[in-house]
């Protein structure tokens, strides 16, 4: 059975750094395109960063291009998330998730929730100003 645990959420003043961690059992992270989201309060779930399972391509959306970078620790079987410059707009719980499509994705469908199957329980993430 496919589980996904995320970790390393915090409280952080604004201009600080968090790393998310995800870490997988039931299959290898490197198998599958895997992903992380965030929800804020009354929000879209969007894509924050994805990762193909030959790890050959990222995406990341325009909001956080040049601060955050996603990971993967094959022999961890672990997902990271590097969150630097953080700003009070990153503020929102934040979700690893893994697709069972093996065929390459385009840059919006990787960063599209329907894209993927299994998901973490999210780990929460609170900016400061």
């Amino acid at each position: 059975q496919v589980q996904l645990v995320e970790a390393g959420g915090g409280s952080v003043q604004a201009g600080g750094s968090l790393r998310l961690s995800c870490v997988a059992s039931g299959y290898k992270v490197n198998s599958y395109h895997m992903a992380w989201f965030r929800q804020a309060y009354g929000k879209e779930r969007e894509g924050v960063a994805a990762i193909s399972r030959n790890d050959l391509r990222t995406n990341y959306p325009d909001s956080v291009k040049g601060r955050f970078t996603i990971t993967r620790d094959y022999t961890k079987n672990t997902l990271y998330l590097q969150m630097n410059d953080l700003k009070p707009e990153d503020t929102a719980m934040y979700y690893c998730a893994s697709s069972l499509n093996v065929s390459p994705m385009t840059p919006s469908r990787a960063l599209n929730r329907i894209s993927y199957h299994y998901w973490g329980q999210g780990t929460q993430v609170n900016v400061s100003s």
